[in-house]
């Protein structure tokens, strides 16, 4: 955290202002490990909240993305996005792995699924969209004996700004270690608005960029009728259905919106959020 910290007091570029200092931020569980009730779900080629085959589902505390009802993948990428949209927060999602890919799955999704950034609202996506506009904060697991960062970048119908320059590659990897098997993976990532945006893998920072941005070669933006390099302040967050099996135990958040107005409270806050342990 101390990196994170670090790196956000050096790289926000926020205008000042003035807010209510003496708030304390706090974590707020968007998974309540009962139901998906605060939750939306979209799977290319079905309607809104149909959820088919079962994929998303709560077992014994735990959100589950399951294809035990499929009969092959048929490239039905899903997502399931939360109810809320925010702009300035801390996210943190605790996951595993587990079991085999679903038969017909990509070669390239094994192992791979992601928490999706300032989506499009859901209603929003195409029957047959297979991604929401965002930015994709990466998960990624080893296959027991090759390196395979995790907690990296992809950019489904957007760009982002990185060293300086406008990053158009559809992926980047991070700096972060390989974490094979079924272990859970803590992965936060620090969103401040249409500036900057961390990744933070088991505490370290392993990739940083800033303006986020819709990228008008895309199909999906250009008939939206998103402007080609308009900054994304806010948006939705979703969680993915990639064809692996996987498992999230804790979806956490801390919204910082309250305290966006001015940068000397804002890296207030972020130093005054509470330590949370790993695990239920």
């Amino acid at each position: 955290m101390k990196k994170l910290l670090f790196a956000a007091g050096m790289a926000m570029l926020l205008s000042c202002g003035s807010t209510n200092k003496n708030a304390s931020p706090q974590w707020v569980q968007l998974f309540n490990g009962k139901d998906l009730a605060d939750w939306t779900i979209k799977i290319k080629d079905h309607e809104l909240n149909e959820n088919f085959g079962n994929t998303f589902r709560v077992e014994n505390g735990v959100m589950k993305v399951s294809y035990d009802q499929y009969d092959g993948f048929k490239e039905k990428y899903g997502h399931i996005f939360h109810k809320n949209k925010y702009s300035h927060y801390l996210l943190a999602v605790e996951y595993r792995f587990v079991g085999e890919q679903v038969k017909e799955g990509p070669g390239w999704a094994i192992r791979n699924s992601g928490a999706m950034l300032h989506c499009q609202a859901p209603e929003t996506m195409k029957k047959e969209q297979d991604f929401p506009i965002s930015m994709e904060a990466q998960f990624l697991g080893g296959n027991g004996k090759d390196p395979r960062t995790t907690g990296n970048l992809c950019t489904p119908g957007t760009n982002v700004v990185m060293k300086n320059a406008l990053f158009t590659p559809h992926c980047v990897t991070s700096s972060s270690k390989t974490y094979h098997g079924d272990q859970w993976v803590r992965v936060e990532m620090l969103v401040l608005g249409d500036s900057i945006i961390h990744h933070i893998v088991e505490g370290d920072t392993v990739l940083t960029y800033s303006k986020p941005q819709y990228d008008g070669r895309d199909p999906w933006v250009k008939g939206m009728g998103f402007a080609d390099g308009g900054l994304i302040g806010e948006g939705y967050i979703s969680l993915q259905s990639e064809s692996h099996p996987i498992e999230y135990r804790k979806v956490e958040i801390v919204d910082l919106s309250a305290y966006k107005a001015s940068s000397v409270s804002l890296n207030e806050a972020i130093r005054k959020i509470p330590a949370t342990k790993k695990g239920k």
